[in-house]
Parts: structure tokens; sequence; C-alpha cells
């Protein structure tokens, strides 16, 4: 009945459905960064996933922006954060865009979760429109490579890049879709005097050392590659990260793959729908997982042990058959505890010493021999039990059974 009464949309997202962005949406959320170089995109995608660290990174950035070289390595090392939010140190412009338009960078984070070819496509196709519209072109900052409908960005120096600003609603053309404006950001101090205005150039610093994603774009996705980008970072614990990312099945053994969310960098903050909650459950923090067992626990005790202090308050396993022996009273917060009636054979969870009282009516409902049966146990248990069985067990099942007679 629960299930009938649920709404469709609920019951798609409880079994495992999950709630996808159309194409004018992605086109819209990818519209700011789709002309930023291949190398810096990647980072982005994957940073976005963890919008706590980014925004942790982006403060961190401005409060120790005198750190460098060796100093901003050992600075960074300590720091937590996913790789791909350490690489964006190099970028303040872009931690700051990420941090402020918060609203964009989760969605941003939400559509590569569950659409990463989709996202890695759109990309491309925005690129096609710059290009068709003549506002995508190799210029001194950057080289645009063209192969095989794959556009590529990189920088002309392998040392520099270059970060570009641009009006989204008119370096792709025409705009075609009004009900979904592009995401736009400039930075402080940006006037618009071409199409595209590029700032200074961004040296490779110790923090693209940690750059170890790259765009795939035939493969529709990011590839990982922990010894990219050594000569720059040398200074990394690569051994020690790789050993983890090999341990959650990341990467294979010469430290490269596909990339994959890491929850435990997610720090809390919600997916988007029940369906991406779920696909990542199995790497949630341990807190997360003791909070679900716990809620668990509370409503199929009677099938699973999963805390392991409630069975050392139970009344003796070998006794949980008899009705008044259980002693619920001998466990605090009984009442909350879906299977405390199972484990007595009795009534339901919401009833103070369900298992006991359970018990004895039951045996009012089959008839006098039952219920004095019923009363006789209630009468061993207040005897024996102690204060437990008196509150749980033997006053209820006593005075069931006294009454009826």
């Amino acid at each position: 009945m629960v299930f009938l009464a649920a709404p469709p949309l609920l019951i798609a997202q409880q079994s495992g459905g999950t709630a996808v962005f159309k194409p004018e949406e992605l086109e819209q959320i990818l519209a700011p960064i789709a002309l930023y170089p291949d190398s810096l995109v990647s980072q982005i995608l994957m940073a976005s996933t963890y919008p706590l660290e980014v925004v942790q990174a982006d403060r961190w950035t401005k409060q120790n922006a005198s750190l460098k070289g060796d100093a901003l390595t050992k600075a960074l090392e300590a720091q937590d954060w996913d790789p791909s939010v350490k690489s964006l140190v190099n970028f303040p412009q872009v931690l700051t865009m990420m941090s402020e338009k918060l609203d964009w960078t989760q969605k941003l984070g939400d559509a590569f979760l569950e659409q990463q070819k989709p996202v890695m496509d759109t990309i491309q196709s925005l690129r096609a429109k710059a290009q068709a519209a003549g506002n995508l072109k190799t210029t001194k900052e950057q080289t645009v490579i063209v192969e095989e409908k794959i556009i590529k960005i990189e920088s002309a120096s392998p040392q520099v890049v270059y970060v570009p600003t641009y009006n989204p609603t008119v370096v792709y053309g025409a705009w075609p879709y009004p009900t979904y404006p592009p995401y736009s950001y400039y930075p402080p101090g940006y006037v618009a005097t071409s199409m595209f205005a590029f700032g200074a150039g961004v040296a490779m610093g110790a923090a693209w050392g940690y750059a170890w994603g790259n765009s795939n774009w035939g493969g529709g996705n990011v590839d990982v590659d922990v010894n990219r980008n050594t000569n720059i970072n040398n200074n990394i614990n690569r051994d020690q990260a790789k050993q983890k990312m090999q341990e959650r099945g990341q990467i294979n053994q010469k430290g490269q793959g596909n990339w994959q969310h890491n929850a435990e960098h997610r720090k809390g903050v919600a997916y988007r729908d029940q369906g991406t909650a779920q696909k990542f459950n199995r790497a949630s923090t341990s807190d997360a997982i003791k909070s679900r067992e716990d809620f668990r626990g509370r409503s199929d005790a009677g099938r699973q042990d999963l805390g392991r202090g409630g069975a050392g308050d139970r009344a003796g396993a070998g006794d949980r058959g008899g009705a008044g022996q259980l002693g619920a009273g001998n466990r605090p917060g009984t009442a909350d505890r879906g299977g405390a009636g199972q484990l007595g054979g009795g009534g339901g969870a919401d009833r103070g010493g369900s298992g006991s009282r359970g018990g004895a009516f039951q045996g009012v409902d089959r008839g006098g021999s039952s219920a004095r049966s019923a009363s006789q146990r209630g009468s061993a248990s207040r005897s024996s039990g102690g204060g437990g069985g008196r509150s749980g067990g033997g006053r209820s099942g006593g005075g069931g059974g006294g009454r009826r007679r």
C-alpha cells in the first residue's frame, strides 16, 4: 500500500533512477568553460563533484597567496582535498568563479557524475559552434587542433596556461535556447575589448603536479595518470596516492585508469537525486555508514543485529523465544526498535515490551490455556528477570492472563 501511494517520481528514484539534464541544460551549464584549454577543463569537471572542497580551496588560496615552490608543495600535501581540487590552486580565478557561482558548480558536478559522455560531447558541440561562428582560432595564447572532428585546445606554451574570458551569449553565435541562457562569469576588472580576453598567463607551478586528469574526447570521459606532470612537481607522495586509489579500484598498477568519483571527498554534500546517492553509497564515509546502519538497526533489529552494543543489552540470546523473558525493559529505546516484536514472536514494534506483550495477547486470543501459560511465563519472568522482566514481559503477560480469568 505504501508503494502504491508513493508518487511515481519518488518510486523511480527509490528504484535507482536518476534525473538527467536535457541537452539545452548541458549547453547552458558548460558554456562558460567549453573553450578553456583541455587540461584545465578536465580538472574543473572532476573538482566540481567536490563543491565543499572547492570552497575550502578558494579560501585557503586567498589566505596563502604568498606560498610558492616547495613551501606550497608542503602546504598542499597537508590538505586532504582531491588532487583535482589541489590542481586548481594554480588558477585562483577559476577557484573564485567556482566558489562564487556555487549553484553552477553543483550543477556542473551533478551533470558530470551521471552524464560524463554527454558532457564531453556537449563541450565538443559548443566548440564546433564557436569555430563555425569564427570565434575559436589559434592565437599566441592557445593552439586549436582539429583531429577527426575532435576539437582540442592546448596552451601555446607547455609552461604557461592562459585562461580565456568571453561572453557565452555571443561567442557561440545566436544562442538557440532563450529559456536556458548560458551561465557566465567575468573576473574583476574584465573589459570586453574583443571576442576573447586573456589575462596574464599562469605558470605551471607546484599545484599543477596534481593535475593527473586529462580529457579523453574519444572515450567520452577523463583519464587519470598519477605519474602525469612529475617534471613539474616530483615532491608529491605519489606512491601513497596510488595505493589508496588502487585499493578503491580506481587505477591499475601503473597508476592509470578512467576517472571515478570518490564520495569521501564529497564531505557530506547531498547528491542531486536518490539514484546518484545510492550509486555512491558504498564509498561513503564511516560516519555516514554508521548512521545508516543505526537507522537500519532500529527498523530491522529482528532480522539483523547491526549495532553490536544492542546485543549485550538483550536479556540473553537464548531466552528470546519466551515472551516474558525477552525483557524489553532491559533495552532502552525498545519502542523505536522495529524488530522487538519479531524477536518475541508477538506484537508491533511501537509497544513497550513488545515481545512479551505480543505473546501474552496472542495467548488470550487463542484461549484460556494459552492465556494461563502466558501468565505463568510472566510470573516466572517477574521472579527471575529483575526490573526488566517486571516492566517488560512479566507485567504485560500476567496482567493480560489475569483479566481473562
